[in-house]
C-alpha cells in the first residue's frame, strides 16, 4: 500500500519530469504543494468525481499560482481524470491537454483559468460567493442541494498583486466561510529571496479583513494541513486562510529553496539526484499500481455525487418547480418566454422614441429584462448613482445574522479589478448571471480580468458608461479616448456603443443571449437623440451594424457609433438637401458586423464608395473600414475640461464639419 510520502513524490516526479519533457515549466511549486495536495486530494477532503467533472455540487479547486500547473495536473491525471499520461508527456506543447498554464474548456476539472497571479483567489471569492447565494435561493429544510466548499492554493505572487487585496477584502465582508485558501508561504519568486520586497504581515492582513487565520503550519506534514482543514470547515462565519511554510522544489538536493526550482526545469543530473534523494525509484512518467490506487477518487467521487442525486430526486419531488428553475439556471438557458419579452421591450422603447442618455436607456433595458431573469446579479463600482444599473427588482447584497447573503446587488467599492474578476468566478460557478459597471475609463484597471473572460469564452457582462468627451467637467483623466478602440481589439469580446434607447435594448438583449462571448456594453452620460427606424432597420441591429438613412446611388458614406450617429444624421439632412446622395451606416458593434457575410457587409459598406468613419475616439480603429482613400474624424489627443459641448465643437464633432469631410470625399 502506497504512503503519504509515495502519493507526494508522484507529484513530484511527475512535474520534474513533465518540465523537463518540455524543457520549460515551474517544477518547484508542485514540489513544494505536493503534502498539501495530499491533504486536500488525497484524504477525500475535496469532494469531486472524476468521472462527472461538471457534477453541480463538487467543491470547487483552484490554482490561483497557475504557473504550477503541473500540480494539477498530476492531481487530475492520478485522481482519475480523463487525463491520460500521454497528455502529461505533452506538457507546454502544441494542442495538448496540459497547456502551460491551467485553462478552463481544455482541460476536464480546470475550474477557471488561471496564470495572472492574484486572480484565481479572486475568481474564488466569486465562486464561494454564488455558492452561498444559489443556498440561499435553493435550499430548503433537510434538502440542502447547494453545499459545498471553494478551495484555493496560492503563492507570495498573488498575494502580492492589488487584486488579491479587493477580493480578499470583500469575502470576509461577506462572511464566505465555504471559501478556503491556502498561503504556499516559501519566500521565493523568481527573483530571489523575498525579504527585501514582500515583507508585510500577511497574517495580520487577513486577519484585518475578518478572515479566519490559522498561522504557519508545517506544509510538508499531512496531518497538521489536515487539523487545519477541520479547523478551517468547522467556521462558520469567516473564510479561512490557513499559512503553509514551504520548501520549494522540496526533495531537489540541490536546487530546493531557491529561485533555481522556480521557472525552469531542474536538469536530467538533478532530477536523478532528486530521484534518490526522495527514493523515488522508477523511470519518468511511471506511476507504480498502489500509488495509482491511493489516489484514485472515481469510487468516492462517484458515490459523493450519487448521495447528492439521492438527495436532489426528494428535492425535485417535494419542490418541482423550485428544481427546474435550478437546472435551467445551471445550464445557462433562457426562459422560454425570452423572445417575447424581447420583442415587447424592442417595440416599447420604439414607440417611446425618448431622447435620453444611453446609460438611462440600458436602465431602462434592465428593467424590461431583469423581471425574466432572477439569474441577474447586478452591481457597480461605487458608481451605481452615474451607471444607473440598479433597477427596480435591484435588492443591495446584504448579510444576515446567520450569516446568510441576501440581495441581487452588490456594491462592490471602488475595486473594479477586483469586481471582474469575482464576477468571472459566479458565472463560472454557475446558476448566476453577473453584470458589473463601472466608468469607460476605468476599465483600464478591469483590463485583464476582461481579456480573461474572453479567453475563457464565458458570456460575461461588463457596463461601462461616460463614454468619451460628453464626461465634459471631470476632464482628460476620466474621458476615454483609446478604451473602446482597445476593447474592440480583445478576441472574443463583442463591444457595443448604442446610439439611442432601441439600440441600447438590442444590445443588452444581444449580449445576454451570448454562450461563449464576453459582452461589453459602452454608454453615455449625455442624451441622445432618438433615431427612427422601420422593423427591418430594427432587426438589423443585430448584425452590429446597418443602413439607417440611405439615397439611391450614394455618393460617401458616413459610418457612426454612440453619440457621433446624431451628428452623421444631422450631416446626411443637410447633403441631401443639397442634392448630395449619401448613405448613413450605424455601427454600434463592430465585432459583431464583423462577423457578418461578406455579402452582407458590402451590402452596407458598397465598393468603390468613399467613407467617413465618425467617433470621438483615436483614429487608427476605424482605418480597415473607410481604407486609404476615406476619412476618420476622430480624437487622436487627450481631452480637456469643459463643458461637453464646447468640447464637441472645439474638436470638430458638429454637423457642419462633418459635412464638409463628407463633401471632401466625393469625386
Amino acid at each position: 500500500m502506497a504512503t503519504r510520502a509515495d502519493l507526494a513524490n508522484a507529484i513530484r516526479a511527475l512535474a520534474m519530469d513533465s518540465v523537463q519533457k518540455a524543457n520549460s515549466g515551474h517544477p518547484g511549486m508542485p514540489m513544494g504543494m505536493a503534502e498539501i495536495a495530499v491533504a486536500l486530494w488525497g484524504e477525500g477532503n475535496h469532494r469531486h468525481n472524476p468521472l462527472n467533472p461538471n457534477w453541480v455540487n463538487r467543491d470547487r479547486f483552484i490554482l490561483s499560482n497557475g504557473h504550477g500547473s503541473m500540480l494539477q495536473y498530476a492531481l487530475l491525471h492520478l485522481t482519475g481524470y480523463n487525463l491520460p499520461i500521454d497528455q502529461l508527456k505533452q506538457f507546454r506543447q502544441l494542442h495538448s491537454q496540459t497547456p502551460g498554464h491551467p485553462e478552463y474548456g481544455y482541460t476536464e476539472g480546470i475550474e477557471t483559468t488561471t496564470g495572472p497571479l492574484g486572480q484565481g483567489i479572486a475568481n474564488g471569492v466569486g465562486f464561494a460567493l454564488a455558492e452561498k447565494l444559489m443556498a440561499r435561493e435553493f435550499n430548503r429544510p433537510d434538502f440542502s442541494i447547494v453545499d459545498h466548499h471553494t478551495y484555493v492554493f496560492m503563492g507570495d505572487g498573488c498575494m502580492m498583486e492589488g487584486v488579491s487585496h479587493e477580493a480578499c477584502a470583500l469575502a470576509a465582508t461577506w462572511g464566505l466561510n465555504k471559501l478556503i485558501a491556502f498561503w504556499d508561504d516559501n519566500n521565493i519568486s523568481i527573483d530571489g529571496h523575498t525579504d527585501k520586497w514582500f515583507s508585510e504581515d500577511i497574517p495580520g492582513r487577513f486577519e484585518a479583513y475578518g478572515w479566519k487565520v490559522i498561522r504557519p503550519i508545517d506544509g510538508h506534514n499531512v496531518d497538521a494541513v489536515l487539523a487545519a482543514i477541520a479547523e478551517a470547515k468547522a467556521e462558520t462565519q469567516r473564510p479561512t486562510l490557513i499559512c503553509c511554510k514551504t520548501i520549494i522544489g522540496k526533495g531537489s538536493p540541490n536546487k530546493a529553496n531557491s529561485h533555481d526550482s522556480h521557472g525552469s526545469a531542474l536538469g536530467d543530473a538533478e532530477i536523478a539526484a532528486t530521484r534518490a534523494a526522495i527514493g523515488w525509484n522508477h523511470p519518468p512518467f511511471e506511476i507504480p499500481a498502489d500509488v495509482y490506487a491511493g489516489w484514485d477518487k472515481k469510487e468516492a467521487g462517484a458515490k459523493w455525487e450519487a448521495d447528492w442525486n439521492k438527495l436532489y430526486e426528494g428535492y425535485a419531488a417535494k419542490f418541482p418547480e423550485l428544481a427546474a428553475e435550478f437546472e435551467r439556471r445551471n445550464s445557462r438557458t433562457l426562459p422560454s418566454n425570452w423572445e417575447h419579452v424581447v420583442k415587447a421591450a424592442i417595440a416599447e422603447a420604439n414607440e417611446k422614441a425618448e431622447t435620453i442618455a444611453t446609460r438611462k436607456a440600458s436602465q431602462n433595458a434592465l428593467n424590461a429584462y431583469a423581471p425574466a431573469l432572477p439569474e441577474f446579479l447586478g452591481g457597480s463600482a461605487d458608481l451605481t448613482s452615474s451607471n444607473l444599473t440598479n433597477v427596480k427588482t435591484s435588492v443591495t447584497l446584504t448579510r444576515e445574522e446567520d450569516n446568510s447573503l441576501s440581495g441581487n446587488y452588490i456594491s462592490y467599492g471602488v475595486r473594479e479589478f477586483g469586481m471582474a474578476a469575482i464576477m468571472n468566478g459566479i458565472l463560472l460557478h454557475g446558476g448566476l448571471r453577473p453584470y458589473g459597471a463601472t466608468f469607460l475609463m476605468f476599465s483600464e484597471y478591469a483590463r485583464n480580468a476582461l481579456r480573461m473572460a474572453a479567453l475563457m469564452k464565458i458570456p460575461q457582462l461588463f457596463v461601462f458608461t461616460h463614454d468619451s468627451i460628453g464626461v465634459g467637467e471631470d476632464g482628460p483623466t476620466h474621458q476615454p479616448v483609446e478604451q473602446t478602440a482597445t476593447l474592440r481589439y480583445i478576441p472574443n469580446m463583442n463591444v457595443w456603443r448604442p446610439a439611442d434607447t432601441v439600440e441600447s435594448m438590442v444590445a443588452w438583449a444581444h449580449a445576454i443571449e451570448q454562450k461563449e462571448t464576453p459582452s461589453t456594453l459602452i454608454f453615455t452620460r449625455q442624451n441622445l437623440q432618438f433615431q427612427s427606424r422601420s422593423e427591418a432597420q430594427i432587426a438589423n441591429i443585430y448584425r452590429g451594424g446597418y443602413i439607417l438613412r440611405d439615397a439611391n446611388d450614394p455618393k460617401v458614406v458616413i459610418i457612426a457609433t454612440g453619440s457621433e450617429l446624431d451628428l452623421a444624421v444631422k450631416a446626411y439632412d443637410t447633403l441631401t438637401s443639397e442634392g448630395i446622395a449619401a448613405r448613413v451606416v450605424s455601427m454600434p458593434s463592430t465585432n459583431v458586423f464583423d462577423k457578418q457575410t461578406d455579402a452582407y457587409k458590402l451590402s452596407v459598406l458598397p465598393a468603390g464608395v468613399p467613407r467617413l468613419a465618425i467617433e470621438v475616439g483615436i483614429t487608427d480603429f476605424w482605418r480597415k473600414y473607410v481604407g486609404l482613400e476615406g476619412d476618420v474624424l476622430g480624437l487622436d489627443r487627450f481631452g480637456e475640461s469643459a463643458p461637453a459641448p464646447q468640447l464637441f465643437k472645439l474638436f470638430g464633432f458638429t454637423p457642419e464639419n462633418v459635412v464638409a469631410k463628407a463633401k471632401a470625399l466625393i469625386k
